[in-house]
């Protein structure tokens, strides 16, 4: 057996290095360091066996795939899954801002042929001004599917607002297709000053290319997954913004005001406004189809400006005629609370906003000072003996007149009445087998049954006892009592 030595430095703690093979010593290869020979069995060196090196290949393999399942795992859950479409534009395996930009360059570059009178011209989204919230769209795709859920995979498409925008694409539409273009009219309102009302100019439709039908169309295409489609470029008929329904509702509003335009205290229209003036104040608007009225508060302010002098005003005292118990028999004269006018500030225009609204009526703020009344007591006498009448206010004389009562075969009856009856003109007697007839007797206030005071043309011989009971006047006298004389007076004959 050949017995095995370390090499040299292995006494001393030292390593040997893998790399160095070990030498056999034999007798036919001596080397320097062999040990001297001693005559017994020689010693040989045993080669150092290298320390077999570690296999490291499966760690390796192992790792690269945890990064890549690492890598997938945090794509799923940036990414859209597949199979995902946002209105027939696909967006899986996307991010939501790589899904946002494919939406919007898929709307741009979709392409419509115009055919007809559109002699096949081609425009694309971009020059319809097709639009869509994109970043939105894209955030909800990812939302309802994410590429971690696997549930969500190949999953229902996301709806999408496609709009194109009105003027962008009549303005393209206009330039590809001149000639199937003709301009509608609008109905309009305006103010016939010989009429003093407001009435409705029709509307006159024109043609165009439908552009709310041409959206539906590119919506369609997208959903369908088409990136170009064609489109009839024929003319049809293009309704106006505002039709001749919505300008008569306009005028109605306005009409309505004029016939109760003005500044009121109260309930009284105090400063009625003429529809020529408030014609002046406003205007009528045509915002995009949509009319609205404007009133002008500098214009207003011209009126309001006369306010004072048309508002204010001192009290007016109240006349009524009562009888003896203090009863009202008629109102003489009319009470008036006097009133002022406050701070004119601000009227015209909070007139303009409600004129705007449709409201012509507006309130004036006034501090008012109440009337008095004064009360009247009037009454009749007519002394027989004497054939007068005597007229009073509160007791004392304010008339006397000659009169002519009934004669003896016919007497005017004594005794306290009232005035119940007031006829301007009548026949009197005139009927068959009447002892008289006088015709068209003036301003009669009855006072008994068949009996009052009247206008007589017949006689002057006032004073003397004529009549057939009735109380003759002068005819100016009679109407004066027939003025001054309310139902209810109270009338006493006496002898």
């Amino acid at each position: 057996m050949t017995d095995l030595i370390s090499t040299p430095g292995t006494a001393t703690g030292a390593q040997p290095d893998d790399a160095t093979p070990t030498s056999v010593l034999t007798p036919e290869a001596a080397t320097d360091t062999a040990p001297p020979q001693t005559g017994e069995q020689p010693l040989a060196w045993a080669p150092v066996e290298p320390a077999p090196k570690k296999r490291r290949l499966g760690l390796w393999i192992g790792l690269g795939l945890g990064v890549v399942a690492l890598g997938a795992g945090a794509a799923s859950m940036i990414l859209i899954a597949p199979g995902t479409t946002v209105a027939g534009i696909p967006v899986g395996w996307m991010t939501p801002g790589a899904a946002a930009e494919t939406i919007s360059s898929h709307l741009a570059q979709t392409e419509v042929t115009l055919t007809g009178d559109g002699d096949d011209a081609v425009l694309t989204g971009a020059d319809l001004g097709a639009t869509a919230d994109a970043t939105a769209l894209a955030d909800a795709a990812f939302s309802a599917h994410p590429m971690w859920n696997l549930g969500a995979w190949m999953g229902d498409p996301v709806p999408a607002d496609i709009v194109l925008d009105q003027e962008t694409a009549s303005a393209a539409l206009r330039a590809a297709v001149p000639g199937s273009f003709v301009d509608p009219v609008d109905a309009a309102v305006v103010f016939d000053a010989a009429k003093g009302t407001y009435t409705v100019t029709p509307s006159v439709p024109g043609t165009g290319v439908d552009v709310a039908d041409l959206n539906a169309a590119f919506v369609e295409a997208v959903g369908d997954g088409r990136t170009t489609f064609e489109y009839p470029g024929d003319p049809v008929e293009a309704l106006p913004a505002v039709s001749d329904d919505d300008a008569t509702a306009t005028a109605t509003t306005l009409n309505t005001m004029l016939s109760t335009i003005g500044f009121y205290v109260g309930k009284e229209r105090t400063v009625p406004v003429s529809p020529a003036v408030a014609a002046s104040w406003l205007t009528v608007v045509d915002e995009d189809g949509q009319l609205r009225i404007e009133a002008d508060p500098a214009a207003i302010q011209t009126t309001v400006d006369t306010l004072p002098a048309a508002v204010d005003r001192a009290p007016v005292n109240a006349t009524n005629i009562v009888d003896s118990a203090g009863n009202v028999l008629r109102a003489e004269k009319e009470g008036a609370t006097g009133r002022a006018l406050g701070d004119t500030d601000g009227i015209a225009d909070d007139f303009a906003t409600q004129l705007a609204a449709g409201d012509g009526t507006f309130a004036l703020s006034v501090t008012e000072t109440p009337f008095e009344t004064t009360n009247l007591f009037r009454r009749a006498e007519i002394n027989l003996s004497t054939q007068r009448a005597y007229l009073f206010e509160n007791d004392k004389v304010v008339q006397s007149w000659a009169v002519s009562t009934g004669l003896p075969g016919t007497p005017t009856p004594t005794g306290n009445f009232k005035v119940f009856a007031h006829t301007s003109m009548q026949d009197m007697g005139c009927y068959e087998g009447a002892p008289y007839c006088t015709e068209d007797v003036p301003w009669i206030t009855w006072f008994a049954p068949n009996i009052g005071f009247h206008g007589t043309y017949w006689h002057n011989n006032f004073g003397n006892r004529m009549s057939h009971g009735c109380v003759n006047l002068p005819i100016d006298l009679a109407k004066y009592v027939y003025d001054w004389s309310p139902v209810g007076l109270e009338v006493s004959v006496y002898n």
